[in-house]
């Protein structure tokens, strides 16, 4: 795993497409994942900051499949549901990451889309909690068999948007959500700390310090750092 310091904190890239992680990378929501991470992991016996390593960027019955091994699937989505209506439930302390609304009004007509392991339900509250807009595309919990890392939800992004992956940039903070653009053959541009250790072509504290600028070619100016 790349040392945060072997990653360059200052980009210009060139793309037809933006792909957007919400949680950790549009919205930060880390007060409410950590209360209802930890009150599970309490709940299971399982040591809290170990929890709270593996579940950024995964579907919930993910995260419970790494760190439960044994457990049967089935408990794991009984669980992942109710999860996710306790999250759904509770918006104390969700809120834009810096620069984020500002980055968004900045992709009117540039192709884009939400690439989320979260629900609809989910994506919607916490995106309106944060003040945010939802893209017109948009690429959740339902639309995917398979969760983060794996790149089906960043393909199939791409693919809604008509624009290969090769010509796609993703912007995440997780392990997981970077390993599946580098599955997906796309660039990434790491947001906050979290992104660091995981060898993005980039890495940004937050969206103040990246600019978009539209080209007369249809493609776009990314400029991070």
């Amino acid at each position: 795993m790349p040392a945060a310091t072997s990653v360059a904190t200052s980009a210009v890239l060139t793309a037809r497409a933006l792909l957007l992680d919400m949680d950790g990378t549009l919205v930060n929501s880390d007060a409410v994942v950590e209360r209802i991470w930890r009150r599970w992991a309490s709940e299971h016996g399982l040591d809290g900051d170990a929890v709270m390593a593996v579940v950024h960027g995964r579907q919930g019955h993910a995260s419970m499949a790494v760190l439960l091994p044994d457990r049967p699937r089935e408990q794991n989505l009984a669980d992942n549901a109710r999860m996710l209506a306790a999250e759904t439930a509770d918006m104390d302390g969700v809120v834009e990451v810096p620069g984020a609304a500002a980055f968004l009004a900045s992709l009117r007509g540039v192709p884009h889309a939400l690439v989320t392991s979260a629900d609809v339900p989910l994506s919607s509250a916490r995106m309106a909690a944060a003040g945010l807009p939802l893209p017109g595309v948009r690429v959740t919990a339902e639309s995917v068999g398979a969760s983060k890392p794996d790149p089906e939800g960043f393909l199939k992004g791409a693919a809604e948007l008509g624009v290969d992956p090769a010509d796609c940039v993703v912007f995440e903070d997780s392990g997981a959500g970077i390993a599946a653009g580098r599955a997906a053959g796309m660039r990434v541009v790491g947001i906050g700390p979290r992104a660091a250790v995981h060898g993005p072509d980039v890495v940004v504290p937050d969206l103040t310090r990246v600019k978009v600028e539209p080209l007369d070619d249809g493609t776009v100016r990314i400029t991070a750092g």
